[in-house]
């Protein structure tokens, strides 16, 4: 269910915005994004998880507290992240 860790560096390395980048708001956003996918689907399978569902929602609104920050402080860094991860809104 957790990102391995090459899959966790192949998404820095994809979203990174410079070569020692790993913290930024949009690979933040892209970890998240990828982990929520990940319990998207073992919710699916296990309905009654509610400890499981509980870090998705957590998850879910880390993300769209980062995502709400990068619109304050830069938008077409968001529309960017937003575009690239196929997100709604």
């Amino acid at each position: 269910m957790a990102l391995t860790k090459d899959a966790k560096a192949a998404i820095v390395k994809k979203y990174a915005r410079g070569k020692n980048d790993t913290g930024s708001a949009e690979v933040q956003i892209a970890i998240l994004t990828e982990e929520i996918k990940n319990l998207t689907e073992h919710l699916k399978e296990h309905k009654h998880d509610f400890h499981s569902r509980r870090g998705l929602l957590m998850k879910v609104g880390k993300r769209r507290s980062l995502l709400n920050y990068l619109i304050k402080t830069d938008v077409t860094r968001y529309r960017e992240v937003v575009k690239q991860l196929g997100l709604r809104k």
